[in-house]
């Protein structure tokens, strides 16, 4: 047996060859400028379905993405078999950047951040005007998510043929928010739909409501009829909706104007806690100049913020301001109060 004593040469010495092949390993990806642009429809257990051109494709994320998350609404980069065909499975190898993203967390407490959807133009925020009963300060939540996120908001009032609409029209009337109301007959005759329709054409729009305000039915009548998804009923006892969508899902519009509808779980809460309230103001145009005599850091709902002079100098309507204020106290109230 050879032996080696201290001062060996390295010719001496035996190396032993690598099974896996002589290349050696790096760290520069590659750049796939091959690869295949797909919107990500759902998302399923780590399997993504996306549309790739006029095919729904199977995927799964690649292992160089590390923990970024892909979500609905996200335009990506795929590679491998994109036939679409039954067993396939493509890999998507970039996320593009994004132009919005709507995000919730549990509640105001939870740190962990949850992308609902990416890419959105606007967020249909469903609310019944009775059974069950109208939440404002869910509606509030929705509305400061949606600003924070890039997304320009829509109210969809829905039962108006229980409950008159007014109410809620004053309360969010300074917010020069489009609003579309809708009763049940007109559900049910497609009625409602051609008027929420006007909003939708052309734009990718997110719909989010508390259980049981009848959003997966009107986004229903809104898809083709083999793409519509199961619905529930209202608890006759608690007035609360059953969940019936458990993922958020990208449908294409019926119209064939090329928009897009993404149905997301029912809500019964919407946490805050990822929100920077200074970023509120700027769906407040109209008061954003009056915000450059604030102190530094002002949050624009305190006793120094140079807003309530500037407003009661006539700059602006006082009830814009007020409203600002209303969203940007969501995360001190609870969402029934």
């Amino acid at each position: 047996m050879r032996r080696y004593g201290k001062h060996t040469d390295e010719d001496d010495i035996r190396s032993r060859p690598n099974r896996k092949g002589n290349r050696p390993r790096t760290h520069i990806r590659p750049k796939h400028e091959d690869a295949a642009e797909g919107l990500i429809l759902t998302v399923d257990r780590g399997r993504l379905t996306c549309l790739v051109e006029d095919r729904v494709v199977m995927a799964m994320k690649a292992r160089e993405l590390g923990r970024k998350a892909a979500v609905v609404g996200d335009r990506v980069a795929l590679v491998g078999d994109l036939s679409g065909k039954k067993d396939t499975l493509a890999r998507i190898v970039r996320i593009e950047e994004r132009a919005s993203l709507l995000r919730r967390t549990a509640d105001d407490d939870d740190p962990y951040e949850r992308v609902v959807v990416a890419n959105a133009d606007q967020l249909a925020i469903v609310t019944a005007l009775a059974d069950p009963e109208p939440r404002p300060r869910l509606i509030d939540r929705c509305l400061v998510a949606a600003f924070d996120g890039g997304l320009t908001p829509l109210l969809v009032m829905t039962k108006s043929d229980l409950a008159p609409p007014d109410e809620l029209l004053e309360l969010y009337g300074a917010l020069d928010i489009p609003y579309v109301v809708t009763s049940r007959e007109e559900l049910e005759n497609g009625a409602a739909a051609g008027l929420v329709r006007e909003h939708l054409d052309g734009k990718i729009t997110a719909f989010v409501g508390h259980s049981g305000v009848g959003k997966t039915t009107l986004v229903n009548t809104l898809v083709p009829e083999d793409r519509r998804r199961v619905t529930g009923h209202v608890n006759a006892v608690t007035g609360r909706g059953r969940h019936t969508t458990t993922s958020a899902l990208a449908l294409p519009l019926s119209s064939g104007a090329g928009g897009w509808v993404v149905d997301t779980p029912g809500v019964r809460s919407f946490g805050l806690a990822h929100i920077d309230p200074s970023r509120v103001i700027n769906a407040f145009p109209d008061l954003v100049p009056g915000t450059e005599g604030c102190p530094r850091a002002c949050s624009h709902d305190e006793q120094d913020c140079a807003l309530d002079a500037w407003v009661a100098e006539g700059h602006a309507d006082p009830a814009r301001l007020y409203s600002l204020r209303r969203l940007l106290s969501t995360r001190e109230r609870k969402e029934g109060d």
